[in-house]
């Protein structure tokens, strides 16, 4: 899937996708509902300045409307399918396993949303995961960490993430 807005796509597996469409759904809907009509007590209360339950509220609505763009966002340009294929090839939707600064550290490329449990995530726009996209088990590279200390890394395996 392309995107018209130049933001970066995200891999989704159609589970992924289908859970954050249903939570966005329901922030949209019953969640907006739910969260007006509790300023509107709140605000039936008296005076708003010293209103507790006013401003958590608010704070509540800010919060909610923020998740609701960043789903819309996530889901507008989401690429959503099958896991890659098992080439051994780095890119989002798969699992690598890496010798970073010589530890092995196993996790998901891609993003958080996938729901990928226990399993660590590296964004693909992380300096690792800019690093490693389109490497190749075996190979041997290094990165500029955010700290700027360089970052040896080894490709040790790569494989599609299954859920």
């Amino acid at each position: 899937m392309s995107t018209t807005n130049n933001a970066p796509s995200a891999w989704l597996t159609q589970e992924a996708y289908d859970r954050l469409q249903g939570e966005l759904t329901q922030m949209s809907g019953p969640g907006r509902a739910e969260i007006v009509s509790k300023i509107e007590q709140a605000r039936q209360e008296g005076d708003l300045k010293e209103n507790g339950g006013y401003h958590a509220a608010k704070d509540e609505q800010g919060k909610i409307e923020a998740r609701i763009r960043q789903l819309s966002e996530m889901l507008r340009n989401a690429r959503v399918g099958e896991a890659p294929a098992d080439d051994g090839i780095v890119e989002q939707g798969m699992v690598v396993v890496a010798t970073i600064a010589g530890d092995e550290t196993t996790f998901l490329l891609g993003s958080r949303e996938v729901g990928a449990g226990d399993l660590e995530v590296y964004s693909e726009r992380s300096a690792l995961g800019e690093a490693i996209m389109g490497s190749k088990v075996g190979d041997k590279l290094s990165y500029v960490a955010p700290n700027g200390r360089d970052i040896a890394v080894e490709i040790i395996s790569a494989k599609p993430y299954v859920g």
